[in-house]
């Protein structure tokens, strides 16, 4: 599919998803009225496109931190996410790292869908960031300088990506020499000669989710000249919080419904049922990769 096929799959799909969205300023007069707060901590998460959500971003932003470049205390990373949505996972990057000490200088969400980068720069300059902008463009061609960032991020949209090699290769041209690369993996890996059910197709159709044998990532990163300094089975770990989640949404489903609609709040709880299944089965394998620019 051509990279304007790609741009309309991806955009009807999360439009489908995550109509509310589009109308972000009603939507978290909505979670404020649930939650009872105001800004980033209040959101709950629900600005996030991933199977992981906030807990996911956690990780990340441990494995940054733990290998980002080395350098004088203090010194400002620069931050690239691939796949970024509607940008709720790299604002809360942002802050993850922070709060773990690491000052962010620069952080930039790369995203295909006009409309995604649109809703993320409202809700970005709803917060007062000056230091997130948006980019709308593919993430195998990023209009950013060769070696410009110290951390490239990928949280949980590798399936998004057609030819994930491609991107692979273009976050080793992005980063700086001893750059780091950090990728969740929630629903883009299977193993060898299995592939998902139908309820997760209903729910991850293809075209729009694009899945790799997990010995053909490993072989793509060595290819795009990153050194895999972590490869961390997750499967345990990503079934436990997919199922608190979806028990967490079940509890609090008229809620839901009042922020989301009930269609999409439907498709949500579908997504994350059908994501759970394929893990409990082992045919989907949720990983944790952290590569080095070499």
């Amino acid at each position: 599919m051509s990279g304007g096929g790609q741009t309309a799959a991806q955009g009807e799909y999360h439009r489908e998803l995550f109509p509310a969205w589009h109308d972000w300023e009603t939507t978290v007069g909505r979670i404020a009225d649930f939650t009872g707060q105001t800004g980033p901590s209040g959101l709950l998460g629900l600005d996030q496109m991933g199977h992981f959500g906030p807990h996911g971003c956690d990780r990340v932003a441990d494995a940054v931190a733990a290998h980002r470049p080395a350098g004088p205390a203090g010194t400002p990373l620069r931050l690239v996410e691939l796949g970024s949505g509607f940008g709720g996972a790299l604002r809360y990057l942002v802050d993850a790292l922070t709060a773990r000490g690491v000052v962010v200088g620069e952080a930039v969400g790369v995203d295909l869908v006009p409309e995604h980068c649109e809703v993320s720069a409202r809700i970005t300059a709803s917060q007062g960031r000056s230091n997130v902008t948006e980019v709308c463009a593919s993430a195998d061609a990023v209009p950013l300088s060769d070696g410009e960032v110290d951390a490239v991020v990928v949280t949980g949209s590798m399936p998004h990506f057609p030819d994930p090699a491609a991107v692979l290769r273009e976050a080793a041209r992005l980063l700086a020499d001893g750059g780091v690369l950090v990728v969740t993996e929630e629903v883009s890996l299977c193993a060898a000669g299995e592939a998902p059910a139908p309820a997760f197709r209903r729910f991850h159709p293809e075209g729009v989710f694009f899945l790799t044998d997990v010995e053909e990532r490993r072989t793509q990163f060595a290819a795009a000249g990153l050194d895999l300094v972590a490869d961390v089975d997750v499967s345990e770990w990503a079934a436990q919080l997919v199922a608190e989640r979806l028990r967490a949404l079940r509890l609090f489903r008229g809620s839901l419904d009042s922020i989301l609609g009930a269609d999409s709040a439907d498709r949500v709880v579908g997504t994350l049922d059908s994501a759970l299944a394929e893990y409990r089965a082992e045919r989907l394998l949720p990983r944790l990769f952290v590569a080095r620019k070499v």
